[in-house]
């Protein structure tokens, strides 16, 4: 029992608000990309995101692992992304620092749902069964190269040269 769900319950639910984090963050990342801050999307996708790290967090583990290093990296990239946007209000360098640390936030949401992927869907599985295999090192890589081009295109475009 996790917070007295059964775990498969609790799983469900962590899944359920990690994918409502990836969708809202597309459409935060999409808004910057227009030059726009969907404000109450942005909201959503900042309290579910979090909420997916801390969730994480109450599954039952023997030892610190890759999952709580993710889990903890993201809320420290959290704490700033909320610093950047309700504390200093976008001013100046802030609206940058913002784009990149909510983009980061949705590529660690995508990074673990990726390896998820990898451990639960058996033609995923059967690709790359430790996770450490070139169709998993290659998914893992697409993702990072599009994160890397969503983070550019999103401090660009929110946050333009002189602003």
């Amino acid at each position: 029992m996790i917070l007295g769900m059964s775990v498969a319950t609790f799983t469900l639910l962590h899944v359920v608000i990690s994918l409502i984090g990836i969708a809202t963050g597309v459409i935060v990342v999409y808004g910057m990309w227009t030059a726009k801050r969907p404000a109450g999307w942005t909201a959503v996708f900042l309290v579910t995101t979090i909420a997916t790290s801390v969730t994480g967090f109450l599954f039952h583990s023997t030892a610190i692992g890759p999952p709580h290093i993710v889990g903890a990296i993201s809320l420290v990239v959290l704490a700033v992304t909320l610093l950047a946007l309700y504390t200093f209000h976008l001013a100046g360098r802030w609206r940058a620092i913002h784009a990149v640390t909510a983009v980061l936030a949705l590529y660690l949401n995508v990074f673990v749902g990726v390896v998820q992927a990898f451990l639960k869907i058996p033609a995923l599985h059967d690709l790359a069964p430790l996770g450490n295999e070139p169709p998993f090192a290659i998914a893992q890589g697409l993702v990072f190269a599009l994160f890397v081009a969503l983070g550019y295109g999103a401090v660009k475009r929110f946050h333009p040269p002189g602003a």
